[in-house]
Order: structure tokens, then sequence, then C-alpha cells
């Protein structure tokens, strides 16, 4: 049931007014019977008993964390916690990718050895609530949260629908004590959320996918094209994978607080990050900060004697588990390796890189700022290659003919939207990338009540005109 698709149309205003009239000790049973109704609609096997899974041993593994009187207990626990977590997303999401190189291995070392290929599940929101359970394991570890005894409340915690296929990935002390908050109808929320769900709506079907009709023509047959079109489509592909993933931010935001509920940003303008590090910052903000504190740092302490070179290699090693999480192939490991290589080499530039701009006299410019942001972007957007590309063979050909200029296929196709549209799609792109909705709204709300009336049909209008009516799925649903 995608936010884009008119089952979720349906279902968001039903599941609400359910939810409105009901009493409030019922409340959180509604959220969620209705996450679960949500995750079910999949139609996908094992997805629902596998969340039931993981909500009962981690319940479970906190309350014996919490009870475990030795420190050594409670490593034991928590380790058999996090172990039974990773086991389980590793079966949903990796044993096709881990039996495919382990047969490819033994036939290089010419090994009689006889590996049957494993099946494929699909893992459709498996990867967000199983790092909220081991983020949830953590923190009772920690000491920084006691657990929750009510089975009902820790459950809505990790399924809780608007959240539970993109993320935010939400800490327990953030989300569980609105669950809990008695619910007051807030116009103010209500006006809210309807607007960030259109807005991200607006960004999902009328940029994203329209972008992704030309992506996917180029990147879907590369082999076709060299030069101009590679490199149109790779740029392309940076503002849909941006728009998509934001949209989808925009209207699970926008879901949430309907029901007064605040999930946390996921997005803060990446593309105008002045350095690899600032746009981790700024992009899947609760996923970054999730390998800041439970990958990066403790092995940034456990190598603190390695000085530079330790902090080096804890953001390589950390940014390739995030790229082993968006997925199980080597275009994901390489395209986490990049980033993580990014920021390592940023740590033995950092100590010059004051005296260098001091030297060529511009310090604090806004040229500075500037080539920053320009030099991120490529950076940011060459890695996309890897995530794009249907395979190693087509990321290396995209990269060896970007410029290539010779050929550089159908000239057709750039135009194949009408010349009109290019430029407004252009336009659009530019604001929905660039503007921030919370400032935006401050300036709505200075406009008459007739002006802002008017804007809100044109957004409309805009999406039933320019949107893309196919019910494209959304780009990070596969990770």
């Amino acid at each position: 049931m995608p936010f884009n698709s008119l089952k979720y149309f349906l279902f968001l205003p039903v599941i609400y007014l359910v939810f409105y009239f009901v009493g409030e000790r019922a409340r959180w049973f509604v959220l969620l019977a209705s996450s679960l109704l949500f995750y079910a609609a999949l139609n996908v096997p094992y997805l629902l008993a596998v969340l039931i899974l993981v909500a009962m041993t981690t319940y479970g593994f906190g309350i014996w964390l919490d009870q475990a009187e030795s420190a050594k207990a409670k490593r034991v626990l928590l380790w058999c916690g996090v172990a039974t977590n990773v086991l389980i997303l590793v079966g949903m999401k990796y044993l096709p990718f881990l039996s495919d190189n382990l047969k490819a291995l033994s036939t290089l070392l010419s090994l009689d050895t006889q590996i049957q290929p494993v099946k494929a599940f699909v893992s459709i929101g498996v990867s967000y609530y199983v790092f909220q359970a081991i983020s949830y394991l953590f923190d009772i570890y920690l000491e920084i949260e006691k657990p929750e005894r009510h089975f009902g409340y820790f459950a809505l915690y990790l399924a809780f629908f608007p959240k539970l296929l993109q993320g935010p990935i939400e800490r327990a002390g953030d989300l569980i004590p609105q669950l809990k908050t008695k619910y007051e109808f807030n116009y103010v929320n209500m006006r809210f959320g309807m607007l960030l769900f259109t807005w991200g709506l607006f960004k999902k079907v009328v940029i994203a996918d329209r972008l992704g009709l030309y992506v996917d023509v180029v990147y879907n047959d590369v082999h076709a094209f060299t030069g101009l079109p590679l490199l149109l489509a790779t740029y392309a592909y940076s503002f849909q994978i941006y728009m998509d993933f934001s949209g989808y931010t925009d209207m699970a935001l926008g879901s949430a607080r309907l029901f007064n509920i605040n999930l946390s940003q996921n997005f803060n303008s990446p593309y105008l990050a002045t350095s690899v590090a600032d746009f981790w910052r700024r992009w899947h903000i609760t996923f970054s900060r999730w390998i800041l504190d439970y990958i990066f740092k403790p092995l940034q302490m456990q190598w603190r004697n390695r000085k530079n070179w330790g902090t080096a290699m804890a953001l390589v090693v950390a940014f390739l588990v995030s790229g082993i999480w968006h997925g199980a192939s080597w275009g994901f490991v390489i395209w986490g390796g990049l980033h993580g290589l990014y920021m390592a080499c940023s740590v033995f530039y950092k100590p010059y890189q004051k005296k260098l701009h001091k030297a060529l006299v511009i310090e604090k410019t806004k040229f500075l700022k500037y080539w920053q942001i320009f030099v991120t972007f490529n950076l940011v957007s060459f890695a996309w290659i890897f995530f794009r590309a249907a395979n190693l063979k087509d990321a290396i050909y995209v990269i060896s003919n970007l410029l290539n200029w010779m050929k550089g296929g159908s000239a057709k196709l750039l135009l194949s939207q009408g010349r009109l549209e290019a430029i407004i799609l252009l336009g659009v792109i530019l604001v929905g990338t660039f503007s921030d909705f919370n400032k935006g709204m401050q300036h709505l709300n200075k406009v008459s009540a007739v002006g802002r009336h008017i804007i809100y049909y044109l957004l409309v209008v805009t999406i039933l005109l320019f949107g893309i009516s196919e019910n494209a799925g959304f780009i990070y649903f596969g990770f």
C-alpha cells in the first residue's frame, strides 16, 4: 500500500476517523492493528511473521537486560539480542547474495563443493525496524532508556505504519512517549500534516517519477548511450532519488502529524552540503545518526590509539556497513565504500584545509562555499552511479563513457517530453530541492486566507496535471 496509491488515500482517513472516535484507552490498539493491516496489505509472505518475531524477541531481551544483575550477563544478553535480530535480517535479505558469492569463490578456487542457490525473500521494511530494535537494546544496555513493559506500545513503536517501510529510524525515547500521550484534536497539526503530505506527494509523482522516465530509459540500457545522455541521466538520478525518498519522508511525517506524532526530520537540503560529512548530516539523518552512534563511535574508540588512521578506518568500515545495509550487491558495497573513502581522505586533508584556503585568499568567501557545494554534489552523484546501475559492468561502462561525447546516443530522447515541459520540470526540481518546507509554511501563514487557498489548489492541480499516474514504487522500498 504505497503512500501514492488510491488505497492509501482511502486507508489513512478511515484509520484516522476510527482513531478519533474510539476511547483513549483503545487508540494504541487502533494504530497497532492498522499498522499490521498496512503491512499485511503488501501481500508478501513472511513479512508480518518476521515483524512479530522481531517485536517479541526484542521485547523479551529488553526486559532481561534490565533484570540482569552483572555486567557480564548484560553483555551476553545484549549481544544475543543483537545477533538474533541480525540473523533475522540476514535470513530475509542476504542469503542469496552470500550463496552466490560462496559459489563463485568455490569455482575460483576449484573446490569440489556444491552450493545450492538460495531463494530470495522480499524484505520490505525489515532493515528499518531491525535497526530500531538494535538501537532499543543498546539504549537499555547503556541505561539511556528503561524497557517498555507494555508489549502493545513496544510493538507499535516498531510497527507504526507511517515510518514502517522507509523510516525514519526512530529511537524509543523519542517515539514511545508520544504514543502514550493523550490525543487532543489539533487543527494546526492537522493542517500542517495534510500540507506536508501533499508536498511530499508532489515531490514524488511530479518530480521523481517524471525524472525516472528519462533515467530508466538510459540506465536500463546503458550500452546504447555514451556521453551527454549518460551524464544527464546520472545527474537526473541524483535528483530523482532525493525527491523520491524525501517525498516519502514528507508523506510519512505528514501522516503521523494527523495523530499528533512528530517523527524525526530525515532531510535538510542535502545537496547544499559543503562536504561529504555535511551531506550525511543532511541526508537520511536518522540512519546517519544510527551508523554514527552504534558503529563509527565504538570503532573510533577502539582504534583511538591509531589517531587519524583509526578514525579513517572506522569511517570506511561504518560506511561499508551502510552500503551493505542498503542491499545485497557489490554495487551498494562500493557505493558505501566510496563515501567512507571520501570521509577518510577528509580526515587527513582537514589539517591543511584552512592553510590552503588562506593561501588562495578564498577563506570564508561565497566562492569557496559554492565551490564546496559543487564538488560535494559531484562526488555524491558519482557514487550514485554504483547505486543505480543494474550491475558492476554497467556502472563501469557509465563511468568510462561519461565524457565520450563523440557518440551521444539518441539526442531526441532529451526532448522526448517537449522543450516547455523540460524547462518547467527544471524549475520545479530547483524549487523542490532547495526549498525548506518549514520556512515555506512561515511565509504561507503571512498570506491572506484567499491567497493560501489559491496556492493549495494550484499544488493539487499541478499534481493532477503533471503527476505520473502509473503508481511507480518508491526507490527505498527495496532497502
